[in-house]
């Protein structure tokens, strides 16, 4: 009986492990492997599609967790409590306070102003140096070195001169409606500070531009502060405080303001200082209480009539 042995290929095109002399695989072994890798991607790809299409509506939905137009109580409440941009307002608030002129929109844009301010001031910061000697300089490249100089600087001006304004009737606008009683005296106290700190930054911003108008105004205002030693004065009336005539509060103030007795390179120095991050930070700190107390106190509106 005889049995028939296949012999292996010889040659140099022979492999016992399928592949071929150069140690790859056969063209056809190739072919079916990128084929089977293809349909593993396709198979995933419309998974990996509707993923991208609906990544947008995710980071929406991530936002705002609720349904596009909620109908009932129930719904509208859960719209302000889970989203952020709503949450800072009110869930319900009076009727009366949606009219526009209730409020004028006064405080809201006090806040725009501040923003403004905020953006053309750094800005400006890119071009400005707080130094005697180029500051003036650095204001004229503003008119015909710098593109779109004037119109940056002059957004910042009017800007800063329209809040002073718009804080003010602002205030009147609360004290008349008496929306400062309780329970919102104290936010009435924090819009206090704010008008406050608008003001400084008002005074502040002036020495920037170091020409002559700013140089004697800051000159008359540093003086004025320099009066303070009433304070002394008062202090000292106090039992047990008698020592306090010798504290000049009024040479202190000035001290502090220009770094020394006159307006220079110290003054200037401090000025910017308190201008771009001293008083910026705490403007901001207090816009963000000032929010948080109208949000706790029930919203935009006057205290409720008593009951006849």
């Amino acid at each position: 009986m005889s049995v028939q042995q296949t012999q292996k290929p010889e040659g140099p095109g022979a492999s016992g492990n399928g592949r071929n002399g150069n140690g790859r695989r056969p063209q056809g072994e190739q072919i079916g492997a990128i084929a089977r890798l293809n349909r593993a991607i396709y198979r995933q790809a419309p998974e990996v599609i509707d993923s991208i299409k609906l990544l947008p509506y995710n980071l929406y939905k991530s936002i705002y967790r609720t349904t596009a137009f909620p109908k009932t109580e129930r719904e509208r409440s859960e719209a302000f409590f889970n989203s952020f941009l709503l949450h800072i307002q009110p869930a319900k608030i009076e009727k009366h306070a949606l009219r526009f002129t209730y409020t004028f929109g006064l405080g809201l844009l006090s806040f725009y102003l501040f923003l403004i301010l905020t953006l053309t001031g750094i800005l400006l910061m890119f071009f400005y140096v707080p130094s005697t000697e180029q500051a003036y300089n650095r204001m004229l490249d503003l008119r015909s070195a710098v593109s779109f100089g004037m119109i940056m600087r002059g957004m910042h001006f009017w800007s800063a001169n329209a809040m002073i304004g718009v804080v003010f009737f602002h205030m009147c606008r609360v004290f008349y409606t008496g929306a400062y009683k309780p329970p919102r005296e104290f936010n009435w106290v924090i819009g206090v500070m704010l008008f406050v700190l608008t003001l400084i930054l008002g005074f502040t911003g002036y020495l920037l531009p170091w020409d002559q108008l700013a140089f004697w105004a800051i000159t008359v205002g540093a003086n004025i502060a320099g009066k303070a030693d009433w304070i002394s004065d008062h202090i000292a009336l106090i039992p047990g405080m008698q020592d306090a005539k010798n504290w000049h509060f009024g040479t202190i103030a000035k001290n502090m303001l220009l770094g020394g007795d006159t307006v220079g390179q110290e003054g200037l120095l401090r000025f910017y200082t308190l201008h771009v991050i001293v008083l910026p930070l705490f403007m901001a700190m207090a816009i963000v209480g000032h929010f948080w107390r109208i949000r706790k106190d029930g919203g935009i509106s006057s205290p409720k009539e008593s009951p006849e």
